[in-house]
Formats: structure tokens, C-alpha cells, sequence
């Protein structure tokens, strides 16, 4: 599907019937990976510093291109019919289909694919990344792989050229041209050398499913600049009036809500990860709050993402609130009101790579302890996209015009997590944290993670930890996401 939502081709699959399998007897494992956003958004944002050529390709059928990992039989298909043998009701069950390739609709097709992939990529001379399983190199060219979706970035065209030839003789292959529509997701290179990610195909299908886009939008429905009112705390609202999915499918909404957020659109992440937190016991005001985001995306549906590579530099910017979903009425039935939530963006160039803003696994005792957490889970997330950048350099694959530190700036605006992080010494109040928390003072003794004091109105993450009035959160999203 295009970004104008148009059909541009229709497929149609025999499948089998899966949920019949067991464990043990059909399959064992089912896990396949698949490149994280957080890797593919680092390659783009190196691409465009570096004008790369990017080239999307797309494998035709791609699990039934692998062998079927053990002996499968699957009932004969509707209509079906045999050379020499009369196929009726009467005698259809006595005969089974063998399966010879990795079929559809098998519980383990999604890893016997993988695993057919990966073991043709090796043997065609690409280094699998020991950072990201789905993410192959071959000299100077980079191959990000999600299930049968694929992406070749690098600085030889020839080079790329060479790749496609060489894998169209071992899969069935599409050359898709340039990147352009990957995952739902739009991607335009601009002539000012940014690079926009947006999505107006998902949030139109969101506009439609929660009635704002009725007769083609000519209903004017009223947009709002922000995607959740500042003043009022989301709650399990035990009294309030039940929700019965009859304006919309609440689960749904939330579930394509979810995919916006995490690929294009942190802006609404606080709001849709706290709508998402009552997907069970649904009420009105749920409903209602789910409605507000959807208004906030009808004056904002053709906005997403603007990466304008700047310094190339590694910030991570880092935010907790502490308890401040707490409320006095549901804490009863709803203890987790006293989790805080931390949010954090994770950048490189100052383009965001990766972010999240969830609610914390334990109960923290102060707002320093709860910074702390943030800052800890945050440097869970740098570290590794670091390393993943030593690996590039080591490959050989030229990510800097000239060959640079990898090193991350930490932006935290408590002075006492901060402290904590520097200086490893005892505290009354700190000599419970669990040394999980403590695990990246290393790398601030080596000087591979520096961390700094932010004022709290410039700390970028703070929209992901709470709603914000509409003067700061328009602040923070120019500053994260370029408009």
C-alpha cells in the first residue's frame, strides 16, 4: 500500500492451518528477529550525513523460499484436485499433503525463513553484526533485514548493484527502487539534505476507526494542539461509566496508536502509553482521552519525523516524574499509580533514534531514586547503539568524513541522580539501590558517557514523562522532532 493508501498489488497465499501444531511434535522454536527501529534509524541518519544510496528490496514469497524444517502434512485445501485420482467429500480425508517448502501459516515459518537467510547471507561472504542479528554487512554496504522487507545503504552504487545481482541468483527478489515506503512508513529525502518519516496512510485509518474522518474528513471535526489536557491525571476511574467498545474498537485503536508512536511520532508517546495502561477495564473518560490524541493527530496528520543531521555526536536526554500518576482516589485499587514514569531520547547527530516513555518495575522512594532508574534504563539503550557504531568503524565502513570518539552526553535535570552517578559512595537514602543501577558508572569513569545538568524547562524528554501545557510541549517538539 502507497502513502495515499491506494492498492498497488493483491497477493493471495495458501496457508496452514497452525494452531493445530504442538510444540515438540511440529515445531520447537518460533523466535525470528528482526532489525529493531533503534538500528534502522541510526543507518538513516548516517546515510543522509554521508549521502549514501539507500535501495529497498523486497523477497517475492519469501517463506516459501526455505525448505520446511521437518516432515509437515496439512489437509487437502478446498476444491483441491489431483491428476488420476477423483478428489470428493467422501474420500477427502484419506489423503494429506507433504509439506516440501516452508509454508505460510506454520507457528516456526517466521524463524525457518530467518534462519534460511542468514545462512545463504554467510555464504555469500556477508559479516553478520554480533549487535543486531538482523543487520549484515558486505564491504562497504550495509543490509538491514525485517522478515522478507530489506534495505541496502551504502556509499557504492556498483557496489549495490553487485548485491542485488548476486542475491537474485540465490531468492526470488524486488528491487523497490530507492527507499520510499518501508513498514508503513513514508520516507522522502529532502533537497536541504533532512530526511521526513510520516505516516498519514495509519493515521488516517486511526481518524477513521474513532469517527473523525467521516465523508472523507468533510465532518469538521475539531482539532487540538496538544494530545492530552496538563491538568488531569489518567486514572482506572473505578465509578466511572463503562466503555463497550460501541464508538470504537478501544484495543485496536490503541494497538495502531502504539506502531505510530514507536515509528514516527514521539510527541504522543506519553498519551498513548498511558491510555494503553486500560485496555482491560475500559471507561468513558479512557475513551475520551484515546478521542483527544486522535483530535491533537487530525490538525497534525501529515507530520512525523524531520532528521536534520547536526553534530555527530551521541545525547542521550533522560526525564523521570515521580508518582505522578498517583491519585488518592484509585491508589486502593491501583497501587502502580505509585510507579513513576521516565521518558528518554536516545540521538545521534541530534536526530532521535530511539525513545520510550513507560512506567518504571518498582516503586521509587524519591524523585532522585526515580531519575536514577531513568538514567540507568536509558544507558541500557546507549550503550549498545555505541558499540553498534565501533562495529561500523571496525567493518570498514566509512561513517565520518574524518574518524571520531564515540562518545554520549547525558542531559539529566536532577542534580542528586546526577551525583549518584559520579561519585560511588553510600548514602542513607541510596544504599538500597540494587547494583543493576549502577552498571554504566564504568563508562562514565572511562569518559565514554559524560553526563550534564539541564534546566528543567530545556530537558527535551520531559514531554515523555507527563502531559505538558501547549507553550512547552510545542517547545520540545520543535526541538525533538523538527516542526
Amino acid at each position: 500500500m502507497t502513502k495515499t493508501g491506494e492498492i498497488s498489488k493483491w497477493k493471495a497465499r495458501v496457508c496452514i492451518d497452525g494452531s493445530k501444531q504442538k510444540q515438540g511434535i511440529h515445531y520447537e522454536e518460533t523466535y525470528a528477529p528482526v532489525v529493531s527501529w533503534g538500528a534502522t534509524r541510526f543507518f538513516l541518519i548516517l546515510a543522509t550525513i554521508n549521502n549514501w544510496n539507500t535501495r529497498q528490496l523486497d523477497f517475492v514469497m519469501a517463506f516459501t523460499q526455505a525448505d520446511v524444517e521437518r516432515d509437515l502434512y496439512m489437509e487437502l485445501p478446498k476444491n483441491f484436485s489431483m491428476p488420476g485420482t477423483k478428489i470428493t467429500h467422501a474420500n477427502k480425508d484419506k489423503y494429506v499433503l507433504k509439506l516440501v517448502k516452508n509454508l505460510y501459516g506454520q507457528k516456526q515459518a517466521g524463524k525457518v525463513w530467518y534462519d534460511h537467510l542468514k545462512k545463504k547471507l554467510i555464504e555469500l561472504n556477508f559479516i553478520q553484526s554480533k549487535l543486531d542479528d538482523c543487520v549484515f554487512y558486505y564491504r562497504t554496504t550495509i543490509f538491514l533485514v525485517y522478515t522478507d522487507d530489506t534495505i541496502l545503504i551504502g556509499p557504492n552504487t556498483k557496489e549495490i548493484e553487485k548485491i542485488i545481482k548476486m542475491l537474485s541468483k540465490n531468492f526470488k527478489i524486488e528491487d523497490q527502487g530507492n527507499l520510499n515506503d518501508y513498514l508503513g512508513v513514508h520516507i522522502e529525502r529532502k533537497e536541504d539534505g533532512t530526511l521526513e518519516m510520516t505516516q498519514p496512510t495509519l493515521i488516517l485509518s486511526i481518524l477513521k476507526d474513532v469517527g473523525l474522518w467521516e465523508n472523507g474528513g468533510k465532518n469538521k471535526a475539531t482539532s487540538r494542539t496538544t494530545p492530552a489536557y496538563s491538568t488531569t491525571i489518567l486514572t482506572i476511574d473505578q465509578e466511572g461509566e463503562d466503555f463497550n467498545d460501541k464508538d470504537f474498537n478501544y484495543r485496536q485503536v490503541i494497538g495502531k496508536l502504539l506502531y505510530l508512536e514507536k515509528s514516527t511520532r514521539p510527541d504522543i508517546a506519553c498519551a498513548v502509553h498511558q491510555c494503553a495502561r486500560h485496555c482491560i477495564k475500559t471507561k468513558v473518560s479512557h475513551a475520551l482521552a484515546v478521542k483527544r490524541i486522535c483530535r491533537y493527530l487530525l490538525g497534525t496528520k501529515d507530520k512525523g519525523l524531520i532528521l536534520k543531521p547536526q553534530e555527530e555526536s551521541f545525547d542521550c536526554w533522560v526525564d523521570a516524574s515521580h508518582a505522578s500518576e498517583w491519585s488518592s482516589k484509585s491508589a486502593i485499587d491501583d497501587p502502580n499509580t505509585a510507579r513513576s514514569r521516565m521518558g528518554y531520547t536516545i540521538c545521534y547527530a541530534g536526530c532521535p533514534m530511539l525513545w520510550a516513555s513507560k512506567m518504571q518495575t518498582e516503586i521509587a522512594l524519591s524523585s532522585t531514586e526515580a531519575e536514577y532508574i531513568a538514567l540507568s534504563q536509558s544507558l541500557r539503550e546507549v550503550l549498545p547503539l555505541m558499540a553498534l557504531m565501533r562495529e561500523v568503524q571496525e567493518r570498514g565502513v566509512q561513517a565520518n568524513a574524518r574518524p571520531c570518539r564515540v562518545h554520549c552526553k547525558v542531559f539529566e535535570d536532577n542534580e542528586g541522580a546526577i551525583e549518584i552517578a559520579k561519585v560511588p559512595k553510600m548514602r542513607p537514602r541510596t544504599k538500597h539501590l540494587n547494583i543493576k543501577y549502577h552498571h554504566f558508572r564504568e563508562e562514565v569513569k572511562k569518559g565514554t558517557v559524560s553526563i550534564y545538568h539541564v534546566a528543567t524547562g530545556e530537558q527535551m524528554a520531559d514531554m515523555l514523562t507527563k502531559p505538558l501545557d501547549e507553550t512547552l510541549f510545542l517547545k520540545h517538539r520543535k526541538k525533538m522532532m523538527g516542526w
